[in-house]
């Protein structure tokens, strides 16, 4: 069977994933941002430099263009400068070119819309470049003339500058994101220590090195080790009680077994003699397998409404002692419920009202109530009651050590009783019989 992955390896993964994916995604963004800001930079820049031919443009009578020879912005004058600059007189069809477009063709833009402003990236033979186009109806002094002024700029400068803002930005990142990484991967062995504590403690447990779960852990986590606990525990009661039935019933069948080897020697005696142990080994068998199949208290057990066990378990004894016409008053609410196994609470209630009809004389009262952590239940007749209650109480130590007319069904109550933490009183009823009154408390939690 292909074992899982840890959960140490599952975190691992799911952090790097997630770290990887913001920091990529933050990367990104950050160097788009970078990009349009300086992009948006470079198109001032070169929209300054429209200006500047603006300023510095005329016309003369003609209306001929008529530009200085030399300007402020000295890469204009400089051949190959990576800033080139061209204004275009369409209605004479002439065009000015500054100086640095000596020995090369940059590719001008030499229409456009009269005062609309036009960005763009050029490819030219030259390469590519970023371009600013502006054209107006420029008015000379003595002559006005549409203008078409381009100005571009050697794209090279503004893609290293991305470059190394990207190589920059992608190594800090990678830095950051490595040494988050490593903090993630300290803080996940730090957190899941007490988890590796845990699974030391089992393994020693499995061993037989220790009895349970001994070291102080994290709320979270010592809830998970409560309960381990607790259910460790119920399996050692619950192979404690399979022993001890099996030895108990070995030790208590071995009284019927040596009379009946007797009774062979007796012919005469013998039918009745084999009736009478058979009866006395069959209450033994049923009050030992009672106790070994007790589940006792369970934290994780489901809860029981009670009340439709009580009703079923009414409806049936009524018919079985329909020829008593007894009367049986049931008090329990619908919605009380209690964390109990749905056969422990049959045996024990059944065992209890089958006792309770078989003396009572008219009459058999329940009443079962919850308070807090506790449930109480009431069963009273009034029939001849207990002759004994101190025995009956004790018979749980050898079933077939039973008072003759009350069966192993108190014996059974008794044992289930006492395995859910429980206490059984027995006393004098006020209907005149007997009272029988289970206290039964919540598993707690360690």
């Amino acid at each position: 069977m292909k074992r899982a992955r840890s959960i140490r390896a599952r975190l691992l993964l799911g952090a790097a994933l997630m770290l990887v994916a913001f920091v990529a995604g933050a990367g990104l963004a950050v160097q788009r941002a970078h990009a349009d800001s300086v992009q948006a930079a470079h198109f001032a820049q070169l929209q300054s430099t429209i200006y500047l031919l603006l300023a510095e443009a005329e016309l003369d009578a003609t209306g001929a263009l008529v530009m200085p020879p030399a300007f402020p912005e000295p890469r204009l004058s400089v051949a190959d400068s990576g800033l080139y600059a061209q204004i275009v007189n369409t209605r004479r069809g002439e065009e000015w070119k500054s100086a640095s477009t000596v020995g090369i063709r940059p590719p001008f833009q030499r229409a456009s819309p009269i005062g609309e402003w036009r960005y763009d990236t050029l490819e030219g033979a030259g390469g590519a470049f970023l371009a600013v186009t502006y054209a107006v109806n420029w008015a000379g002094r003595t002559a006005q003339a549409p203008l078409v002024l381009s100005v571009l700029e050697d794209k090279a400068g503004f893609d290293r500058e991305l470059r190394i803002f990207a190589r920059t930005l992608w190594t800090w990142l990678g830095g950051a994101a490595v040494l988050l990484l490593l903090s993630q991967t300290l803080l996940l062995e730090w957190g899941l220590a007490p988890l590796a504590r845990v699974t030391t403690e089992i393994r020693r447990i499995e061993d037989g090195e220790q009895a349970e779960v001994q070291g102080r852990y994290p709320a979270a986590i010592a809830a998970l080790t409560d309960n381990l606990n607790t259910l460790i525990r119920q399996e050692r009661v619950r192979q404690t009680r399979y022993k001890e039935a099996l030895s108990f019933l070995a030790h208590s069948l071995k009284t019927p077994l040596a009379v009946l080897r007797t009774a062979i020697n007796e012919p005469a005696q013998l039918p009745a003699l084999v009736a009478q142990q058979v009866t006395r080994m069959d209450d033994i068998v049923q009050h030992q397998l009672g106790r070994a199949a007790a589940s006792g208290a369970a934290r994780f057990a489901p809860y029981l409404a009670l009340a439709p066990v009580v009703n079923r378990i009414r409806d049936s004894l009524a018919k079985v002692y329909a020829d008593k016409g007894l009367v049986f008053t049931v008090d329990c609410p619908a919605q009380l419920a209690w964390r109990i196994d749905e056969g422990d609470a049959f045996e024990m209630l059944g065992n209890v009202l089958d006792n309770a009809a078989k003396w009572a004389r008219h009459r058999v009262a329940v009443r079962v109530r919850r308070e807090a952590q506790q449930l109480t239940i009431r069963i009273e007749d009034d029939g001849p009651g207990f002759s004994d209650t101190h025995a009956i109480l004790q018979l749980h130590v050898r079933g077939d050590e039973k008072v003759p007319g009350h069966g192993v069904g108190l014996a059974v109550v008794n044992d289930l009783v006492v395995s859910h933490g429980g206490e059984l009183n027995l006393s004098r009823s006020e209907l005149g019989g007997a009272q029988l009154d289970i206290v039964l408390r919540a598993a707690a939690a360690n």
